[in-house]
């Protein structure tokens, strides 16, 4: 949802929303079946269900957190502008820990992560996702990279 809020933010368009979406999916997917729970829930209302809405809902403190990030405020402006806790800020960390610990690749968590906590360059972050190989996506679950291209977003000149 940080994610999309960014990205929303940077005025990229509705492929780039829908990419992130449909790999944010496949990316906790992949976690949670590797933590031992079910593909199935991650396809209802607890998985895709949350994940739409809080990935295009400016009700959602981590969307909003997300576009105010993207729209250029700091980090401490966008918290201090949410209407209470951004869970996503802290979360981002405990995620990726368990991602290395069991080895899983989450490149979207890892650019939200390294944006909030190590200092990365939004756009560095951005760029970073976008130039990632492109190759078939394999299934939900295959550890397969992004793989439209949203060079050729809808991203207004």
């Amino acid at each position: 949802a940080i994610a999309c809020g960014i990205a929303a933010g940077r005025d990229y368009g509705s492929n780039t929303h829908a990419a992130l979406i449909s790999r944010g999916l496949a990316e906790i997917t992949r976690l949670a079946t590797t933590l031992g729970g079910r593909a199935e829930t991650m396809m209802g209302l607890a998985g895709v269900g949350d994940l739409v809405l809080t990935c295009s809902n400016t009700k959602s403190r981590n969307y909003s957190y997300g576009l105010r990030r993207g729209s250029g405020k700091d980090h401490a402006t966008a918290m201090a502008e949410s209407a209470g806790v951004v869970e996503g800020v802290n979360n981002t960390a405990a995620v990726m820990a368990l991602a290395e610990r069991y080895g899983v690749e989450m490149p979207i968590v890892s650019a939200v992560n390294d944006l909030l906590h190590h200092g990365a360059d939004l756009d560095s972050a951005i760029g970073a996702l976008l130039s990632r190989p492109l190759k078939g996506e394999g299934g939900m679950w295959a550890d397969q990279p992004l793989s439209a291209d949203l060079s050729t977003d809808d991203r207004p000149a």
